[in-house]
């Protein structure tokens, strides 16, 4: 979903990108999720790379929530020419419930860095807010939730992991990244709505609507919903409550 068109933004840059070069970085990854607030659906992590030594701005880019779906969509052609290496991955509604969030938000991000590494290796990240759930642990664990819990296969970030508050609205990588992420999540999210019309996923992507809500009490939740958060319109203790776009 997207948030209301009022004066454009300013648009971001490479300039905290650039900051790198001083310090002998020439490969930077901007990072960014969607899905985190959603119900239903995987939570998503975009990787996007670029030389600083070639690359110049792209015109149009924004943080993903900032743009229509048709130029979000227009935008990732451009954005997988423009940069050297660009993944995106994902986390299930069941990992997210046997993980808990910043271990599934972790599992999704890995599989991005591990698809970009198949082209090279990053020198440094960027990633957006202001918790580094990105970086490989310190040593290899299973993230125990409870006994069914799902391992995380994924080796994980090892390059230095910068933290950066709202960077997806100002450095010009990293916004390319929701970018990506939005899309194929969106994309996933329309595709399994035609599995589960109920729910109207073509419409809200998983967030919480009241709409949406209203199905889960009306049929019961889906095999992707995520069953550890409070779901329908009743209120269960415990569970938290959630945004209604991203």
């Amino acid at each position: 979903m997207t948030r209301p068109r009022g004066k454009r933004s300013k648009a971001p840059t490479l300039r905290f990108e650039k900051t790198f070069l001083d310090l002998g970085h020439r490969f930077v990854a901007g990072c960014d999720e969607v899905g985190r607030g959603a119900l239903a659906g995987p939570v998503s992590v975009g990787i996007v790379v670029v030389d600083l030594a070639s690359a110049a701005g792209l015109r149009g880019v924004r943080d993903s929530k900032l743009l229509t779906p048709a130029e979000r969509v227009a935008l990732v052609p451009r954005i997988r020419r423009w940069s050297v290496a660009s993944a995106v991955g994902h986390a299930s509604a069941a990992e997210i419930d046997a993980l808990g969030l910043m271990a599934a938000l972790r599992t999704a991000g890995g599989r991005a860095w591990d698809s970009v590494l198949e082209d090279l290796t990053p020198d440094v990240v960027v990633l957006d807010g202001n918790h580094d759930w990105l970086s490989a642990p310190s040593q290899d664990v299973l993230f125990p939730t409870g006994g069914d819990a799902l391992p995380d296969r994924t080796r994980g970030c090892a390059a230095p992991v910068h933290t950066k508050i709202k960077a997806d609205l100002t450095c010009l990588s990293v916004a390319a990244a929701s970018v990506l992420a939005k899309v194929e999540r969106d994309a996933l999210m329309v595709a399994l709505a035609a599995e589960h019309p109920a729910f109207g996923w073509e419409v809200n992507k998983g967030y919480a609507t009241g709409m949406h809500r209203g199905a889960i009490d009306a049929v019961g939740p889906s095999d992707h919903h995520r069953k550890t958060w409070r779901l329908g319109s009743a209120e269960r203790p415990g569970t938290p409550r959630l945004e209604s776009t991203g």
